[in-house]
């Protein structure tokens, strides 16, 4: 694992002239963020050693380095799954590159389901904490020393500094903003009315399928992380509608000016 790790980071340095110290993972019908990125490199996954292919409709499938907020940046145009099949190692890989290019701060979206009664469709929430409910946990087997400590603390997964930095953006431009509690799930189905209410009555706001093992390696690795959720979809005994990939992709498109708008400040000001 720590050869893998050096092979695909001496790679990209051999690309980039100047790494950045700030990491974007962009989720479901959120890649557009990269549109507003100054002085492009795209490099596809396919051509970078040791990286799996993103396989979702909505993910593009690119690591792009560039200017944004005026900061340099590099993002992940789409992420990698459990539900795909593969493995929690496998999943995370990208985060272990991230921290040996010397990644301090990390940036993660995602597009989620949501069960607090005060949510709409198209709210992006700030993520405070989160449940853990995938089967496999990212740090199973041989720790490496050189990567974190065998017991990391989860005690502060979201930056709470960060998290108020955000709110402090959206005052000030009178954004809607709101706060909760990720849950992760390994899909890929949607989740029944009985598991949303599971979910909310356990501390759950917004439920998805991603982010939480990127957020556990990156804390194993000491990097300061700030999540957001877009809410794409309701659930709940009440809630009637059917949910639907493409119906997560548009409800996703729609919140996508206030997701720019705030991770360019924060980055700006991070």
């Amino acid at each position: 694992m720590l050869e893998k790790i050096k092979q695909t980071a001496d790679y990209l340095r051999s690309r980039v002239e100047e790494m950045p110290n700030i990491a974007i993972i962009l989720g479901t019908g959120l890649g557009t963020l990269v549109d507003y990125m100054d002085e492009k490199l795209y490099i596809p996954y396919h051509e970078i050693p040791n990286f799996p292919e993103s396989t979702v409709q909505g993910h593009s499938g690119n690591l792009i380095f560039g200017t944004l907020g005026g900061k340099r940046v590099m993002a992940m145009q789409g992420r990698f799954h459990y539900y795909e099949g593969y493995d929690m190692k496998t999943v995370t890989f990208p985060v272990r590159v991230f921290k040996a290019l010397g990644v301090e701060t990390l940036f993660v979206s995602n597009a989620a389901g949501g069960m607090n009664k005060e949510f709409q469709v198209g709210d992006v929430m700030v993520i405070t904490d989160h449940i853990n409910l995938f089967p496999e946990n990212p740090l199973r087997g041989k720790n490496y020393e050189e990567l974190g400590p065998r017991f990391p603390a989860m005690t502060e997964p979201y930056d709470k500094k960060l998290v108020a930095l955000a709110d402090s953006i959206a005052a000030e431009n009178k954004m809607r903003l709101m706060h909760g509690v990720y849950v992760g799930t390994t899909g890929p189905t949607f989740e029944t009315p009985a598991e949303y209410e599971y979910f909310r009555v356990i501390g759950g706001d917004a439920v998805g399928m991603s982010t939480v093992p990127e957020v556990i390696v990156a804390r194993h690795a000491d990097m300061r992380v700030f999540g957001i959720s877009v809410i794409t979809d309701l659930g709940g005994k009440d809630i009637t509608e059917v949910p639907s990939h493409e119906e997560v992709q548009k409800a996703a498109v729609k919140a996508q000016p206030t997701v720019v708008a705030l991770m360019k400040a924060m980055v700006e000001r991070c």
